[in-house]
């Protein structure tokens, strides 16, 4: 961790929020990467990228993002909203005078990239989108999208949402921390699928204080740094991200973004993995081939990761690598 914060730097934002960010200049003539990361995570999860595209003098920028690591956490929901999020990116961005970058999201940080490119187009040259593909802006109805991933797959994807929502959610995870992040940070994705995924199974499990080995991608060194920075700044920020979405706080914002800046005119990468059982594949291909007919996708690519779960940029380090340097060659 001392080199991780001896590369880190700050930024006050409107003299209300302090954002916390990894940043390394970019060789001459390189591009600088926008890391964006998501639940329950920090910058600390694209560890293994930033190491590889430092070593390759790539620039990397990788921020904790509201509610997250070192950045602030505040308890209102409404300071969630994707247009005050990013903005405050935008400004990291203008403070560290970025002009060529490659975004690249996982999970929600997908969703806050999606959003990033809706309002800020100009700062971004390629797009490649983790485990969740873009997202354009419009109405998010929890119940319809359960009940028709429970119909195609046999359970609902996002049953712990509703979990997520309840006041004490925050609470009930921080005392069942290790309970918790060993299910989420797992590979075994037939376990998501009945005691992750499903309604009211999630918060059984944690509840019951149940637990699971670590996969083979997760040291008990990097877990234990990883608890660390999640329970010092415990779990209020990171559940008002589900909470926003579920209470639809974005709706007007949403409403006000044109239609054109819903159209992703440079190249995007869509990334799930084969066996993620909440993005999973057939998800990603149903979006890009909407994003292909409804016009707002011109340049997207599907390329699903074999054998892989949700935490890709963990799992698969090597492979992003090459997706990264493939996105690099298209500039």
């Amino acid at each position: 961790m001392a080199t991780e914060h001896s590369e880190r730097k700050t930024l006050r934002i409107d003299d209300s929020l302090t954002y916390s960010y990894i940043y390394h200049e970019a060789k001459k003539d390189c591009p600088t990467f926008l890391l964006v990361h998501g639940f329950p995570s920090s910058a600390y999860d694209w560890r293994k990228q930033i190491a590889d595209l430092r070593q390759s003098g790539y620039g990397v920028l990788a921020p904790d993002l509201l509610g997250y690591g070192e950045t602030d956490k505040p308890d209102a929901v409404e300071e969630y909203k994707f247009s005050k999020m990013t903005a405050h990116i935008s400004k990291i961005i203008e403070r560290e005078q970025l002009t060529q970058v490659i975004g690249v999201g996982h999970d929600w940080g997908s969703v806050m990239l999606s959003r990033l490119w809706n309002y800020y187009p100009q700062y971004f040259s390629s797009l490649v989108f983790l485990a969740v593909p873009y997202q354009p802006p419009g109405p998010f109805d929890l119940d319809a999208v359960n009940a028709m991933t429970e119909q195609a797959f046999g359970y609902p994807v996002f049953g712990y949402w509703k979990f997520f929502d309840e006041a004490d959610a925050a609470d009930v995870l921080a005392r069942h921390h290790t309970s918790a992040t060993s299910i989420i940070y797992q590979s075994d994705m037939d376990l998501w699928k009945t005691e992750l995924c499903p309604v009211g199974k999630f918060k059984e499990w944690v509840t019951a204080g149940r637990t699971m080995a670590l996969p083979a991608w997760l040291t008990a060194e990097e877990r234990d740094v990883h608890d660390k920075i999640l329970l010092e700044g415990g779990y209020t920020g990171p559940l008002n991200w589900y909470k926003a979405v579920i209470r639809g706080i974005h709706g007007d914002d949403d409403s006000q973004i044109p239609p054109e800046r819903f159209v992703v005119s440079v190249p995007a990468v869509f990334v799930p993995g084969e066996l993620d059982a909440i993005s999973r594949p057939e998800l990603a291909l149903r979006a890009a081939e909407q994003g292909r007919q409804g016009g707002y996708l011109t340049d997207v690519e599907v390329k699903i990761m074999p054998g892989t779960g949700h935490w890709l940029p963990l799992e698969k380090p090597d492979e992003i690598r090459e997706i990264l340097e493939e996105m690099v060659r298209k500039l």
